[in-house]
């Protein structure tokens, strides 16, 4: 058994667990950090994502605060056209293997261990086993355990399929189709996609691109989603005026209506949120940002099967439940119904900071890195349990139209609580992560003229603000009952 001693043992070396050591370098010099995580090399989830997978916000606060993850560029052709780049699979693992081998391993104060599974422990004694050799390691924390793994990210490479698969059956995750070409005698003459969440968008639109007729694509989407624009969620500096009208949008819209359903269908008519088919009215909500562009190329697939699960697959044929529709022969069934995040999760719900162990979390949604960043800048800089935790009330993990209300109320919340302290104030104002507080300073710094447009933010949120609330509460309800 090997023994080791660090101040923080962190749990997982993805954007959860990067993102927090990254800033906690920064902000506390004299701390060590041993970082143990399952896969061979950092990137969590991301090494079991499919090939062709790219962000669907814009790269710009992705990743951590000391490095930067993308050019600050527009593209200039393709879906995100006019828009800034989304990092694609091979650049999100390229940039956490450049991340841990150029900043973290040769600061001298991170250990990581890779292929090591943690086991457990208490007070400050815990162990893990390296995967492949089996090897015990033991650990002594000075400080804290540091959980990145709350998230249980699901991925389709990694995802068991709740339906019975009939022998003979064509079956794939999304990650097999980039290889369909090392068999060209055997290619499929029809593909299924089941799923309806961002990961069947990607596969559909993968498809398509790739020359698939639309006609060949039949589509399982048990429910219809509706996704930000990304048009209204490009990087700060370069797009100050669309992020506050995306604000004013969301409080506007929230504030008078009396479902979730209303608030969505009035931001789907100024174009603040999309869907792929008008005369659906979408009951899913999972914070998919997506471009115009995309929606217009998925509206070609017409062959839709809608409000159904799938139940078993045979080589011809979907079962759900009594109802059997058939399919030409050999149709190659692409599995998309993983979820990124099992809303599941939102009943597991604890402190970020309780004793000798710190739970990575939302602060706010669905601000993945930044919450993570936020709560390592929080540890160093605050005493106690209670008033880290009064600075990060979890946020909540909300996946339907219904509940999304109380997202929106949730992360008006948290934006008061951050911006009414000094240091968390200080704190967005210098972190890349953050979608407005680096460019506002800059803007400030360069006396932009723009920044006439934030004056306006203040007083529309106020107004709307008891709507917002009414709106949120009883979306919380939903959601807590769910």
């Amino acid at each position: 058994m090997t023994s080791h001693e660090t101040d923080y043992l962190v749990i997982g070396a993805g954007a959860v667990g990067m993102a927090f050591v990254d800033t906690l370098l920064d902000e506390d010099p004299d701390c060590h950090i041993t970082i143990l995580d399952k896969h061979a090399r950092p990137g969590g989830h991301w090494n079991d994502a499919y090939s062709f997978v790219a962000l669907h916000q814009p790269s710009a606060t992705y990743g951590v605060n000391s490095m930067e993850m993308c050019p600050d560029r527009v593209d200039e052709r393709g879906h995100n056209k006019g828009m800034y780049p989304l990092a694609k699979h091979a650049e999100i693992l390229a940039y956490y293997s450049s991340l841990m081998t150029e900043r973290f391993v040769p600061s001298g104060r991170v250990t990581y261990l890779p292929l090591t599974e943690y086991q457990g422990g208490n007070k400050g004694e815990h162990s893990a086993r390296s995967i492949l050799s089996g090897d015990e390691h033991s650990f002594t924390i000075r400080r804290k355990l540091v959980d990145g793994t709350w998230f249980k990210t699901s991925v389709p490479s990694t995802h068991k399929p709740a339906f019975d698969i009939g022998e003979g059956t064509r079956f794939a995750p999304p990650g097999d189709l980039p290889f369909l070409w090392m068999d060209t005698n055997n290619l499929p003459q029809h593909y299924c996609i089941i799923g309806g969440g961002k990961t069947a968008m990607d596969t559909a639109i993968w498809l398509l691109e790739a020359g698939v007729p639309a006609d060949k694509i039949d589509w399982v989407r048990p429910r219809d989603s509706w996704m930000f624009n990304r048009k209204l969620l490009q990087p700060a500096y370069h797009h100050i005026e669309d992020l506050v009208q995306f604000q004013v949008d969301l409080v506007e819209c929230a504030n008078g209506s009396e479902t979730g359903d209303e608030m969505f269908a009035k931001l789907g008519k100024r174009g603040t949120m999309l869907r792929i088919d008008e005369s659906v009215t979408p009951k899913m909500f999972h914070f998919a940002v997506i471009s115009e562009a995309e929606i217009a190329l998925l509206q070609q697939i017409t062959k839709i099967h809608r409000n159904k699960r799938v139940s078993a697959l045979e080589t011809s044929a979907m079962i759900f439940g009594d109802e059997r529709t058939y399919l030409p022969e050999g149709t190659l069934f692409i599995d998309c119904t993983a979820s990124a995040v099992p809303f599941e999760q939102r009943d597991n719900g604890r402190p970020f900071f309780q004793g000798d162990t710190i739970t990575l979390q939302l602060a706010q949604a669905p601000l993945v890195p930044f919450s993570a960043a936020l709560a390592a800048f929080i540890e160093v800089h605050f005493e106690t349990d209670d008033e880290k935790n009064n600075l990060v009330p979890p946020a909540p993990l909300t996946d339907t139209t219904e509940t999304y209300p109380y997202a929106v109320m949730a992360n008006l919340m948290s934006t008061a609580i951050l911006s009414g302290n000094e240091k968390t104030n200080a704190f967005n104002n210098k972190s890349r992560l953050h979608p407005t507080g680096p460019a506002i300073v800059r803007m400030m710094r360069e006396n932009d003229p723009r920044l006439a447009a934030l004056s306006e933010i203040g007083p529309k949120i106020q107004a709307n603000l008891p709507g917002v609330i009414k709106l949120g509460m009883a979306a919380k309800a939903i959601h807590e009952a769910a």
